[in-house]
Order: C-alpha cells, then structure tokens, then sequence
C-alpha cells in the first residue's frame, strides 16, 4: 500500500506508519540475511518432517488414536518440504543462469 500521498497528516501513527514505509522501501537485504533466513526455512522443514515422523510412530504405537492430527502433522511436513524443494531448485536456476553469462 503506496501512503506517499498522504500530506499534512496530524495524526503520530500515520506519520509513523509513513516513515516506516520509507525506510522499508530504502533497505537492502545483504547475502547474509537471506542465507540465515533460507538456513531457519531448512531447519523449519526439518522440525516438521521429525514431528510428522513422531506422529506417525505414536499412531502406530497406539499413543494416538487421531487420524486427523498424524495427517495434519504429514501434510505440513509435506508442504514444507515442497516449498524448500521449490525455492531450492530456483536458487539453482538462477545460479546455472549467472554462470552461463558471458563477461
């Protein structure tokens, strides 16, 4: 939401919210940050793949009798996973694509 035409405005929390944007538009995200963002995805996935796989051994145990909770539990391991799967490949893409260009 572009508040750039919002002029002489009295209100503290608009003005806030405009300054906010304006320092939003200007930051640059540095490599750093978007690895350990990726890593924290990564170990997200991984969270939910052991707690899908924790489900599926108390329903087999008899621990748990919900069926809907042991598939709740393997379909966000399953999004999660595809999702990481997806950013993955296009990270590659992207990369195959800077190495194929001529200098």
């Amino acid at each position: 939401m572009d508040i750039s035409a919002l002029t002489n405005v009295s209100s503290n929390v608009i003005q806030s919210a405009v300054e906010n944007n304006q320092a939003a538009q200007t930051k640059d995200e540095s490599f750093d940050s978007i690895f350990s963002n990726a890593l924290q995805m990564v170990n997200e996935t991984n969270d939910y793949q052991n707690s899908a796989e924790s489900a599926e051994i108390q329903f087999a145990l008899g621990e748990s009798t919900s069926t809907h909770d042991l598939l709740i539990a393997q379909e966000k391991a399953n999004i999660a996973l595809s999702y990481t799967v997806a950013v993955r490949d296009k990270v590659l893409d992207a990369y195959k694509e800077i190495m194929n260009m001529q200098i």
